[in-house]
């Protein structure tokens, strides 16, 4: 068997992907076929030949493009020229929709009010010229948004329609029927003036084209947390080759070769320290900001930060087969496999086009049969057609997207797309990441023990200078402490010494001080003098005497605990996950009030303990703020990153809570829920105006003396059901949560 991968282009939706899906799986040879959407990638196993060829031809077939891979960067360059080309379609669409939907409803205002207009445009002493020029931007809108009418005729075609057919009869119907007017004007009749729904084509392809365009760019943020974590890894590493040096493509590594890792340098491939001391940033895989010590026999992680030493380090893997690659591949298999959420609008749209269709035809053909005449006939499938216009329907569920991700916005929730919201409305649990998310992601001096005798400050002041100059995460919370305790840490250290792996010794005031972890003092000689060293992160020794131990923590954030109080009041279960050790995970899982907690986690355990959630049918929400969150959060039905953590999490993520506020986890869950029903009311209200419209503009209560519903009425019966579900959209501006 052999797998080939190819570029997709013309692709919008999750619709898009499984048809697409669906035509490669069609093919006797292939055996599997699956599309990530965000990558727009498609990956084809076969047990024949390359079916390239074959599957190009289907595939435009049903509108789409099949393409070889190209380099990456050009990959790059043609999706952001389509993103911007479909931007500037949103625009142009919007700065001729605006003028058209003054020029069509101005004269519809309340108590008298008109909006001004030049004499050559008065629709009482200049119709042809105030019905032309709508009928002009109506057509350039049109223009705009000509990819609906390509997707939804096909949809149609196919059988299975979906929103994008909706758009385009509805539109093409109320814009059919202006023609009409106009050519009726034309001929002296005036009053068909008042029968234009040109304002409406523009409103609905305008506000459906911006909510495609928002969560095309919210795709394209998706597939960038895929190449920001290929970042991470450097370009070239620097191989010994006996006692030379070479500078080499860290792609190129192979198992056996030696390469010299400098301070503050990235590990080039995972590997084996063979020789020298240091200290490494794991952060990106256990989430853990305290950097382990590494010393020869250790192992070490591709994209890790080295600290303090140089290290000599044996490559143990592949590029392909490191963890950071492991990890690229778990995000690029969680969003293809995340399961399409499909709207509620295209749902409704695979049943209404086909009933309205018939009902359309039915009434027409009864009427002809009947003895009507041609106009009454016209006059009967149009009004149906009008009154169906899905402009209602087609603004339900983006103007509630648009005003919930607006509300959102204010509160420093940014919700990405439709789909994230629809799917953390249904959120039924929250597996939630400890540090940085729960806790503020620092160490802090959580315990200080001092020999009898010593004077506190003065021993704050000594150790705090010997630290001045580490970048030592626990160095830092050290000075820190010792600064708000009041300690003078303004003295001078000489003959500072970095000893990695193990802490640093100087000279201060005339002292020697060695501040460190127990293994440094073990090396020195100094005993413990009734003190656990085992367990603190930081002794201070002074000439030769120890002093003091100092224990560290990650303390929890001020707003977890009421944060996960407010998901478990909203029937939301919580599982904390984490990289650290046990007893620092059972105490935050403690504070926090979580439901359950795992320690010693890692990204890929994250990312198979989320799915497997999943598979028992719970709708999971994980939230995270590092690298090492990124497959989970890609793997969740909704990813939320917490703000100022890494960009591949933000990037990864579905929901952003801009200010890393925590208790906006549980803000969001109760304004999705808030919009989801929302769109549910606007759904019902536009069935309701259907329901009541179409059998009278069918004719269906002609002979009870019910007049015919002519297609003006049927547009301002339009017009309205369109202002009632614009109205209770406009709601959620003023929603506010209910626990704040």
């Amino acid at each position: 068997m052999a797998e080939y991968s190819y570029n997709v282009t013309g692709m919008y939706c999750a619709a898009c992907a499984s048809a697409v899906e669906r035509i490669a799986r069609r093919r006797p040879d292939v055996t599997a076929a699956a599309v990530n959407l965000a990558t727009e990638r498609l990956v084809v196993i076969t047990d024949g030949a390359e079916p390239f060829e074959e599957l190009r031809e289907a595939v435009a077939k049903a509108g789409y493009g099949l393409e070889r891979r190209t380099a990456e960067d050009d990959l790059e360059k043609r999706r952001d020229a389509e993103l911007k080309a479909e931007r500037n379609r949103v625009i142009i669409s919007a700065v001729f929709a605006v003028p058209l939907f003054y020029l069509g409803m101005g004269h519809m205002l309340p108590f008298g009010l008109e909006l001004p207009l030049p004499s050559w445009l008065d629709m009482n002493s200049s119709p042809v010229a105030f019905a032309v020029v709508q009928a002009v931007l109506a057509l350039v809108v049109m223009i705009c948004g000509k990819r609906f009418y390509v997707s939804g005729f096909r949809a149609l075609f196919q059988l299975s329609p979906n929103m994008d057919t909706l758009v385009a009869l509805g539109t093409i119907s109320a814009f059919g029927y202006g023609v009409w007017s106009i050519v009726r004007i034309l001929g002296g009749d005036t009053s068909h003036v008042h029968r234009l729904f040109f304002e409406s084509v523009g409103t609905v392809i305008t506000l459906v084209m911006l909510g495609k365009y928002l969560e095309t760019r919210s795709r394209r943020r998706a597939a960038g947390a895929i190449k920001k974590l290929g970042e991470l890894r450097p370009e070239t590493a620097t191989v010994l080759r006996g006692e030379k040096e070479m500078q080499v493509p860290a792609s190129a590594l192979a198992p056996g070769d030696v390469v010299l890792v400098q301070p503050g340098g990235r590990f080039p491939a995972d590997g084996k320290v063979i020789s020298g001391e240091s200290s490494a940033d794991n952060s990106l895989i256990t989430g853990e900001s305290m950097p382990v010590p590494v010393a020869p026999g250790d192992e070490v992680i591709g994209g890790a930060i080295n600290g303090e030493g140089q290290l000599r380090c044996e490559v143990t893997a592949a590029a392909s087969e490191s963890m950071l690659d492991r990890m690229i591949a778990l995000v690029e298999n969680a969003q293809s496999r995340k399961a399409p959420i499909a709207r509620i609008a295209d749902k409704v749209a695979s049943v209404f086009v086909p009933c309205v269709l018939a009902i359309a035809v039915l009434a027409a053909v009864i009427w002809a049969i009947s003895g009507a005449d041609v106009e009454f006939v016209v006059n009967v499938f149009v009004s149906v057609l009008v009154i169906a216009c899905p402009c209602a329907m087609g603004l339900a569920t983006p103007t509630a997207i648009l005003a919930g991700s607006g509300r959102g916005a204010e509160l420093g929730i940014l919700i990405k797309s439709g789909e994230a919201l629809e799917a953390l409305a249904k959120t039924e649990v929250v597996v939630v990441d400890k540090t940085g998310t729960l806790t503020e992601g620092r160490p802090q001096v959580t315990s200080a023990v001092f020999t009898d005798g010593v004077d506190e400050l003065e021993l704050l002041g000594l150790a705090a200078a010997a630290e001045r100059g580490s970048t030592h995460p626990a160095a830092v919370a050290f000075i820190d402490y010792a600064e708000k305790r009041g300690a003078d840490c303004t003295a001078a250290a000489e003959d500072v010494r970095a000893l990695p792996g193990r802490g640093v010794e100087a000279t201060v005031g005339g002292h020697s001080v060695l501040a460190g972890n127990s293994r440094l003092m073990s090396e020195r000689g100094i005993g413990e003098n009734g003190m656990d060293t085992e367990n603190a992160q930081i002794c201070v020794a002074v000439d030769g005497r120890l002093c003091a131990v100092f224990g560290f923590a990650d303390a929890l954030k001020s707003d977890s605990r009421g944060a996960i109080e407010h998901l478990h009041a909203l029937g939301v279960k919580s599982v904390m996950l984490t990289g650290d050790r046990e007893s620092a995970a059972e105490k935050v899982a403690r504070e926090a009030g979580v439901d359950e907690y795992y320690a010693q986690v890692l990204p890929d355990g994250k990312a198979e303990y989320v799915e497997k959630i999943r598979q028992t049918g719970a709708r999971v929400a994980m939230i995270g703020d590092g690298i090492n969150d990124a497959p989970a959060l890609a793997a969740a039905d909704v990813g939320v990153a917490i703000g100022g953590g890494t960009d591949v999490a933000i990037e990864s993520a579905d929901v952003v809570l801009v200010h890393g506020d925590m208790s906006r986890a549980a803000d969001a869950v109760e304004l999705a829920r808030a919009t989801r029903r929302n769109i549910v009311e606007n759904l019902f209200w536009a069935f309701c105006y259907n329901t009541v419209g179409i059998p009278i503009a069918a004719g269906a209560l002609y002979f009870l003396d019910v007049p015919l519903l002519n297609p003006g009425f049927a547009g301002a019966a339009m017009a309205l059901s369109s202002v009632s579900v614009v109205t209770n959209a406009l709601r959620l501006r003023r929603w506010k949560p209910k626990r704040r």
